[in-house]
């Protein structure tokens, strides 16, 4: 008896962004110079995969800072910290690296600016997620010049009691969806219309890209695996995109999760990962679905991304081979 067929789709561009790609290197580096252990103050991305490997080698990852022994190494996680915990960094004698992504130090650097030119600054984000914590700790706490609001949806922004007299501007965390963002920024610009914002986006381009590569991919399928960790925020827009077309969705964060009864009458299969999730999961969720069904693979054409970011300069970028790409 033949296997039945399943048509399985690939979104392009999917998984790792060249933030993801840049502190994970940092990581690596660091413990081929110095060696385990190597501390990192958070998850240094928001993958499980890749942190169960890490511990593997040696990194330990901490929530706070008092948890490193003295003159040790701690990495900054991609998602950036506030200015308190590189203060308290230096004040415990830990020797600091920043694997921060690029463009969350550029929301960072707006921040200061604005805060220097004397704005109140409303923050579109997700309470509690590393990289707001650090974006709006860029402005000390309790701060008699300057404060910064978090506003998470368009409720929050009816909420806000903003003197009309303050100059007011807005920046993002960097994984939110394009599209609920608009809809925020489009109600703090109703509410306060002299209110500013950043001369370009701050959701970053691989969440952009990620975005819109799951777009093309409803209404042609009956299910969407998203690849990615339930903590990884860029991962669940995905989700969300797909859910929201009232499409079946998955979020898959290892193969161990994986239930054979997903696929029942399911014809065409789509397949994205976060910007936080290594290729690896999606060929090894390929690999299982070819022992039960017979499959035709396909790659869905989307934008091609060449962008990479530099590391610290204390490195030699030319001799790291980044395992996780495959």
């Amino acid at each position: 008896m033949s296997k039945e067929i399943i048509n399985i789709s690939l979104a392009n561009p999917r998984g790792f962004c060249a933030g993801v790609e840049r502190a994970i290197l940092i990581v690596e580096k660091t413990l081929e110079k110095y060696g385990a252990p190597i501390y990192v103050h958070h998850e240094v991305v928001h993958n499980k995969f890749v942190i169960k490997d890490l511990n593997k080698k040696g990194v330990i990852f901490v929530d706070s800072l008092k948890e490193i022994p003295k003159s040790s190494h701690v990495i900054f996680s991609a998602h950036g910290v506030s200015k308190s915990v590189k203060k308290e960094s230096e004040n415990l004698n830990l020797i600091s690296i920043d694997a921060t992504c690029p463009l969350v130090t550029k929301v960072h650097r707006e921040v200061n600016k604005l805060s220097d030119d004397g704005y109140t600054i409303i923050m579109i984000g997700h309470k509690g997620h590393p990289e707001v914590e650090g974006t709006m700790g860029q402005i000390e706490k309790n701060s008699p010049k300057n404060k910064i609001y978090l506003v998470e949806n368009i409720n929050d922004v009816n909420k806000l009691k903003i003197p009309e007299k303050n100059k007011l501007s807005y920046v993002s965390q960097t994984t939110l969806s394009i599209d609920d963002t608009k809809k925020i920024i489009n109600a703090l610009k109703e509410k306060y219309p002299s209110i500013v914002g950043p001369k370009t986006d701050d959701i970053c381009y691989a969440t952009q890209n990620r975005q819109e590569a799951v777009k093309k991919m409803l209404n042609k399928h009956d299910l969407i695996f998203v690849i990615g960790s339930k903590n990884s925020s860029n991962s669940n827009r995905l989700l969300e995109i797909v859910k929201d077309k009232k499409i079946d969705a998955i979020l898959l964060d290892n193969m161990a999760q994986f239930q054979k009864k997903w696929l029942n009458n399911k014809k065409n299969i789509g397949i994205t990962a976060g910007a936080s999730a290594p290729e690896i999961i999606v060929k090894k969720l390929i690999k299982e679905i070819k022992k039960n069904k017979s499959v035709s693979i396909s790659e869905i054409e989307g934008i091609k991304e060449n962008i990479i970011f530099k590391l610290p300069k204390i490195w030699n970028h030319q001799n790291i081979k980044f395992q996780y790409r495959h």
